[in-house]
């Protein structure tokens, strides 16, 4: 049996579905974000702000699980803004100044590598200032959708987090989950990613590996089952 999860105040469907096994698991879907995951626990969710690498403010969705497994959070930005505000903020930099004309593809504004460092810099901002040791750090992708991953023990209380980042569809998907010296390995959050189509209602899966290129001209893979594939 499933039951809607209603946030109309952010006009997101979401589904529920009852625990599975010995576990409260929540299968959650976006349509707006376009996207599927699987909370350990069923999520709250606030409002916050993310400021990007270039200096963009944007409003963010912050999905929070806490509890005996641990605190997870799932941070969903959507970036589609910062192309406009880093194009009109390249008006008012000094003549002859590299970010008024965008040389060497990157964009007025350098709009177009704030997308696509948009993951490692969303990896760095999660270890910055913190005392802890790195354990792993790797590319990763989920349903061909490219990402990064990353591991790492606070050498203060030997608590371990394992950390996701992706963009899809030029929203920014950031995966966090802590837990407690001796408890598993955190993955749930990590290793249930999935994508939805541009209707928000089928899933899917690219025919060949899916980078957030902000070049409007250059189309994203074609899908697993299309024609040709």
């Amino acid at each position: 049996m499933r039951a809607t999860l209603c946030l109309s105040a952010l006009l997101l469907a979401a589904t529920v579905t009852p625990a599975l096994a010995q576990d409260d698991y929540t299968e959650f879907a976006s349509k707006e974000d376009r996207f599927t995951i699987v909370f350990p626990g069923k999520p709250t969710l606030t409002e916050g702000t993310w400021l990007t690498e270039y200096g963009v403010t944007l409003p963010s969705k912050i999905y929070t699980v806490s509890g005996i497994t641990g605190k997870h959070t799932l941070t969903v930005v959507d970036y589609t803004p910062v192309e406009r505000v880093l194009d009109e903020k390249s008006f008012s930099c000094p003549p002859g100044a590299e970010t008024c004309s965008g040389v060497g593809d990157t964009g007025l504004g350098y709009w177009k590598n704030d997308y696509r460092g948009a993951g490692t810099y969303a990896i760095k901002k999660m270890i910055a200032d913190r005392d802890i040791t790195i354990t792993h750090l790797m590319f990763n992708f989920m349903q061909m959708v490219a990402g990064q991953e990353i591991q790492f023990t606070n050498n203060k209380d030997k608590s371990r987090t394992f950390g996701a980042a992706y963009m899809h569809a030029n929203r920014l998907f950031i995966a966090e989950s802590t837990v407690p010296k001796g408890m598993p390995p955190p993955t749930v959050l990590q290793q249930t990613f999935g994508w939805l189509d541009e209707t928000g209602t089928k899933n899917v899966r690219y025919a060949y590996l899916y980078t957030n290129e902000p070049d409007h001209a250059v189309p994203p893979p074609p899908v697993r089952g299309q024609a040709g594939q």
